[in-house]
């Protein structure tokens, strides 16, 4: 890999890596990840975040390794930096596995409860009603 890759490429690289081949250890998973990125310039520390996991998984559950990751950063060792990301997956796979999808287990995981009137009003006045559509189907074939 010649371009700098964030915290999120990889997580979403690992991510992919672990739904193609569900039965790979992390260990193994690490591994081909080391073998992919070992070389490559190490991420930027300003950008940790991995913006749609917060749909998936409370912050909690998805950060869990990005302290790790930013150490492994710090460090220019891309062991630990995959350690992190694994971490983090790990956590948000569980997550999903055992309470299902955030927000469908209880009402108080409910991130959209108090917004949703507001939230829809907005989107009515700036997403053209074809795109909202779209946004809709494609959230439902996530589920």
């Amino acid at each position: 890999m010649s371009t700098q890759p964030t915290v999120a490429d990889i997580f979403r690289r690992a991510q992919s890596l672990w739904r193609e081949n569900p039965n790979l250890s992390l260990k193994d998973l690490k591994q081909r990840l080391l073998e992919e990125y070992r070389g490559s310039p190490f991420p930027p520390a300003d950008k940790l975040a991995i913006p749609e996991q917060d749909a998936r998984a409370p912050e909690e559950d998805w950060s869990a390794g990005l302290a790790i990751a930013l150490r492994g950063i710090q460090r220019q060792d891309w062991s630990e930096i995959i350690d992190g990301i694994l971490m983090s997956l790990e956590q948000t796979e569980r997550y999903e596995r055992e309470r299902g999808p955030l927000g469908s287990a209880d009402r108080w995981h409910d991130r959209s409860k108090g917004i949703r009137t507001a939230l829809e009003q907005g989107l009515s006045k700036w997403l053209p009603a074809e795109l909202l559509a779209a946004a809709e189907r494609a959230g439902r074939k996530e589920r």
